[in-house]
C-alpha cells in the first residue's frame, strides 16, 4: 500500500509517506516555506497544507498523487463537534473544524489527480500514539502515553499497544484540562512564543527554585483514573508578565522551575497509573510534552517502566507519520519501525557542487571532510555541518548542525551569539556511543535522538564545560558508527587531536528561523552568521580571508 500522512490543522504542518509498510520520507513544511512551525503573520496560517512536504514525499517515493491508496489526515472533525452543530459560536475552533472537513477538496487542489474518496480522517491522539508504538524499535506489547496541548476534544491519551500493533485506549483527558496548554500559557507569560518556545521555559527552570510549587500542586491534580484536572492559574498574581525580549528576574526562573517540577510530578503519576493497568516493561511517548527531555529523564529514573522510547518528531509534525503508519496497517500492511530520523531531503555531490558553482563561492574538496572538520574544531573554529538527509523533528542530529569545541566555555556564548538567542540556553554534546558511559550517567544509553538529559560525570565537567548546563546535566546524542559513519569519523578525528570524544552540536539555524534544509539555506546562514567553516557534503567552504588548511584542500577544479 502507498499511504501519505498529512498534518495540517494545528501547528507544524508536515507530510510523511509509507510504502508497503516502510517509512520512505517525512518532512515538516517549515523546511520548505521557511516559516518556523508553519507560522506567519497571515491569519490562520498554522492550518496551511504542507504542499512542499507532500511534493517531496511523493518525489522521494517516485509516486504521483493518483498512485496513492490512501491519504491519512491527522484530525477527525467529527470528534470536534457533532454534524449539524452550530460551529460559529467559537470562531477559532469553528474555522479549524470547517477547514478539516474540507481537507479532501483542499488536498485534491494541492495534489492534482488525487481521488478525494481516498482521504481518511484519523483522531489526532490516535495518530500521535501510532507515531510512537508503530515506529518504535520495541518488540511485543508496550504502554503508550500521549500528552500535548489539545486534539479535537482531548489533551491526553493513555493506552496499550499489543504485539499485533492494535491500540486499546485506557484513559483520555477531555478539554479544557491540558498540561500542554498550561505550559503554553506560562511560556507566553514569560515573554516567549506559545506553541513554539516551550523548550526555553524548560531551560530557564534550571536557574530557579520551585518556589510556587504549592500553588501549582493545588491547581494541577491527577484524578486517580488516568486523568487530571488543571484549574485556571492567575500567573500575574505569582510573577509579573514579561514582554518579548524583556530581561527576566529570578522570580521568573522560579515560576519556570515550579511549572516544570509540577509537570514532572503529574507525568510520573500518570505513568504509574498506566503501568498498574498494563504491567508492561516498555513505554512509548508522543505529543508535544514528550519533547520535554528533563521530564522524560525523570520518568525513566523514577517511574515504573524499564525502557522509554520517545518519537523524535513527538510534536504535531509526527502525527503525519503516525497517521500514515496507522492507515497502512489498517489496510493490511505489516508496518516496520522507523529506521532513522534522517527522512528529509538530501542532495548528491553533483547537486551540491552545482549549487556552490552557481553561488560563485570558492570551495575545497579535502580527502576526507570528516578529518578536515575535526581539524577545524580542534582549532576552535565553528563549523556549519550539512550532510545527508535532513532530520524529521526539532532536533539537529548530525545532518543540519552547528558544531564547536566543547572544551571552551566561551563557545556556549559564541554559539548563542551566532544563533541570536538567549544566553541562558544550553547547547548539547554529540558523543561516540561506545564512549558515552565514560562521560555521562543517569540517563538511557544509547540515546540517538537527544530526548533525555544525562548527568555529566564530575571528572568531565571541567573538560567539556560548553555542554554542561547550570544544573550539571547535558542533553546527549550518542552516535553509532554503523548508522552514522561520517559523523563517527569526525568525532574520532576530533578525539585523536584533543583526547575528547565529543563535540558541541546545536541546530543549524538562527533565531526564529527553521533549521536549514536546502543548500541555499545553508549558504544564506553561513553568509549571515559568524561561522568559520561550512562543510557541505564532501566540500568545505571557508570564511573569506581564512587561510586554507595544509592538510587537505584538493582544489575543486582538480577534484572534479
Amino acid at each position: 500500500m502507498k499511504v501519505l500522512g498529512v498534518n495540517a490543522v494545528f501547528h507544524d504542518p508536515a507530510a510523511a509517506i509509507v510504502v508497503d509498510g516502510v517509512t520512505v520520507a517525512a518532512a515538516e513544511e517549515e523546511r520548505f516555506s521557511r516559516r518556523k512551525h508553519g507560522k506567519s503573520p497571515v491569519p490562520f496560517s498554522t492550518w496551511e497544507l504542507p504542499d512542499g512536504a507532500m511534493r517531496f514525499c511523493l518525489e522521494r517515493a517516485r509516486l504521483e498523487p493518483g498512485d496513492l491508496d490512501a491519504v491519512a489526515y491527522s484530525y477527525d472533525p467529527a470528534l470536534a463537534g457533532p454534524p449539524g452543530a452550530d460551529l460559529t459560536c467559537d470562531d477559532w475552533e469553528a474555522l479549524r473544524t470547517l477547514f478539516a472537513r474540507r481537507a479532501p477538496l483542499f488536498l485534491r487542489a494541492s495534489l492534482p489527480g488525487l481521488d478525494p474518496a481516498c482521504v481518511h480522517f484519523l483522531a489526532h491522539h490516535t495518530a500521535h500514539a501510532a507515531s510512537g508504538y508503530l515506529a518504535s524499535p520495541f518488540e511485543g506489547a508496550s504502554s503508550v502515553l500521549v500528552v500535548d496541548g489539545r486534539g479535537e476534544n482531548a489533551s491526553h491519551l493513555a493506552g496499550r499497544a499489543d504485539e499485533r500493533g492494535s491500540l486499546t485506549v485506557l484513559a483520555a483527558q477531555r478539554l479544557p484540562h491540558s498540561l500542554g496548554l498550561m505550559y503554553e500559557e506560562v511560556t507566553e507569560h514569560l515573554g516567549f512564543r506559545r506553541s513554539s518556545d516551550e523548550y526555553k521555559v524548560m531551560a530557564m527552570a534550571s536557574y530557579g527554585r520551585p518556589a510556587f510549587l504549592p500553588q501549582l500542586r493545588e491547581a494541577v491534580r491527577t484524578t486517580g483514573d488516568g486523568g487530571f484536572t488543571v484549574a485556571p492559574v492567575e500567573w500575574e498574581a505569582l510573577v509579573p508578565r514579561l514582554t518579548r525580549g524583556e530581561d527576566w528576574q529570578p522570580e521568573h526562573a522560579d515560576l519556570a522551575a515550579s511549572v516544570q517540577r509540577r509537570l514532572e510530578e503529574v507525568l510520573l503519576e500518570l505513568a504509574r497509573w498506566l503501568h498498574a493497568q498494563t504491567g508492561d516493561r516498555d513505554l512509548v511517548m508522543a505529543g508535544g510534552v514528550a519533547l520535554n527531555c528533563v521530564a522524560n529523564s525523570r520518568l525513566l529514573e523514577e517511574g515504573p517502566f524499564e525502557r522509554i522510547w520517545v518519537q523524535p518528531a513527538a510534536g504535531d509534525a509526527g502525527t503525519a507519520l503516525g497517521a500514515a503508519l496507522h492507515t497502512a496497517r489498517k489496510l493490511g500492511d505489516q508496518v516496520q519501525p522507523m529506521p532513522t530520523a534522517a527522512l528529509g531531503r538530501g542532495f548528491d555531490d553533483d547537486e551540491l557542487a552545482s549549487r556552490l558553482e552557481t553561488a560563485g563561492i570558492a570551495y575545497e574538496r579535502p580527502p576526507d571532510v570528516a578529518e578536515a572538520v575535526a581539524e577545524a574544531l580542534a582549532d576552535d573554529e565553528i563549523v556549519a555541518w550539512f550532510q545527508g538527509r535532513s532530520e524529521f523533528g526539532p532536533r539537529a542530529l548530525g545532518h543540519r548542525s552547528l558544531l564547536a569545541d566543547p572544551r571552551s566555555q566561551a563557545n556556549l556564548e559564541r554559539l548563542n551569539d551566532v544563533k541570536g538567542r538567549e544566553q541562558f540556553r544550553p547547547v548539547a554534546p554529540m558523543v561516540l556511543a561506545e564512549r558515552a558511559e565514560e562521560i555521562f550517567s543517569s540517563g538511557p544509553l544509547p540515546s540517538p535522538y537527544m530526548l533525555f538529559t544525562h548527568r555529566v560525570r564530575e571528572d568531565w565537567r571541567a573538560r567539556i564545560p560548553a555542554v554542561v548546563h547550570v544544573d550539571g546535566t547535558a542533553r546527549v546524542q550518542t552516535v553509532d558508527g554503523r548508522g552514522e559513519p561520517l559523523v563517527a569519523r569526525m568525532l574520532a578525528g576530533f578525539e585523536r587531536r584533543t583526547g575528547v570524544p565529543t563535540v558541541v552540536n546545536t541546530s543549524l539555524n538562527t533565531a526564529g528561523r527553521p533549521m536549514v534544509d536546502d543548500p541555499r539555506d545553508a549558504l544564506e546562514c553561513f553568509g549571515s552568521a559568524p561561522v568559520d567553516v561550512l562543510a557541505i557534503g564532501p566540500f568545505v567552504v571557508r570564511r573569506a580571508g581564512a587561510p586554507a588548511r595544509s592538510d587537505a584542500a584538493v582544489p575543486a577544479e582538480v577534484a572534479a
